[in-house]
C-alpha cells in the first residue's frame, strides 16, 4: 500500500515522496530521494536499530523506508507506513 514521508536531507533540503512498492519506481515526488534509494538497492540495510538486516529492493516498502531513514532525516511518515523502531540520524 503506497504512504508518503516527509523528511529532510543533511544540507535542510525537503522532500515529500510517496513510497510505492514497486520495483520499477519505488519512490516518487523527489529525483534525489528516488536516485538515494537506487542507490542502495541490492545493498544490506537494518531495518531497525538492533536489527533484522535485509537487502534493499524497490518493492519492498519497509526497505525503502529504512533507507529513507538510515541516510535523511523523516520528520513524517503518512498512513500505512511499516511501523518499527527509528534510526538514529
Amino acid at each position: 500500500m503506497p504512504f508518503t514521508v516527509t523528511g529532510a536531507f543533511d544540507d535542510g533540503a525537503t522532500y515529500s515522496v510517496q513510497i510505492t512498492g514497486r520495483a520499477d519506481r519505488p519512490v516518487i515526488g523527489s529525483h534525489r530521494a528516488a536516485a538515494l534509494v537506487e542507490l542502495h538497492q541490492g545493498g544490506p540495510v537494518a531495518l531497525s536499530p538492533t536489527g533484522p538486516v535485509r537487502t534493499v529492493a524497490g518493492d519492498d516498502e519497509a526497505t525503502v523506508l529504512a533507507v529513507l531513514r538510515e541516510h535523511t532525516n523523516v520528520v513524517e511518515e503518512g498512513p500505512g507506513a511499516p511501523r518499527g523502531a527509528r534510526i538514529p540520524g
